[in-house]
């Protein structure tokens, strides 16, 4: 698994040259807000069960079509199913905000979904709308844990939702 250092490092590599202004003050924002990726990584995991189970409770009530007969969530297994990858997405996201680099999120998730999905008759657009859930309620938690700026957990939630988006799944 890569992150924001050994990325930018591995970048410069390649290229032969030296860490520039540029790097250095990429360096310096992801180091500082360090303290806060982690301490947003704890929210998440001290509340997982309870992030997924509000967002998928919020999901279903703006897509009530997704739990009637005929839906993609609409027996007890396709429900828990939907809820699983939805804990998946929120703990692959977890990960990549403390490495503050998506390259596990391409590697682990999203390669190979779209074959997955297509295979499986699973619409993207319940799946982008409910990782936009989860984002905003971990926003909601970070804050109140006592995080201020939360802009930072906006970049794994929205690597993958526009990343859904763009492919067609």
């Amino acid at each position: 698994m890569r992150d924001a250092v050994t990325s930018l490092i591995r970048n410069y590599d390649v290229t032969g040259r030296y860490l520039d202004r540029n790097a250095v003050d990429s360096l310096k924002a992801y180091f500082e807000t360090g303290t806060a990726r982690v301490a947003a990584a704890a929210v998440i995991n001290g509340n997982a069960a309870e992030i997924v189970k509000q967002a998928g409770s919020q999901l279903f009530d703006e897509l009530p079509e997704l739990i009637r007969p005929g839906g993609n969530a609409y027996t007890t297994r396709r429900y828990a199913a939907c809820l699983r990858d939805m804990d998946y997405y929120l703990r692959y996201a977890s990960y990549a905000l403390v490495a503050g680099d998506n390259y596990v999120l391409d590697e682990r998730v999203l390669q190979g979904l779209r074959e997955t999905y297509n295979s499986l008759g699973v619409p993207i657009g319940p799946t982008v709308r409910g990782i936009q859930i989860m984002k905003d309620i971990v926003k909601g938690l970070a804050e109140e844990s006592g995080i201020l700026n939360t802009s930072f957990i906006d970049q794994p939630f929205d690597h993958l939702t526009r990343e859904f988006s763009e492919q067609d799944v």
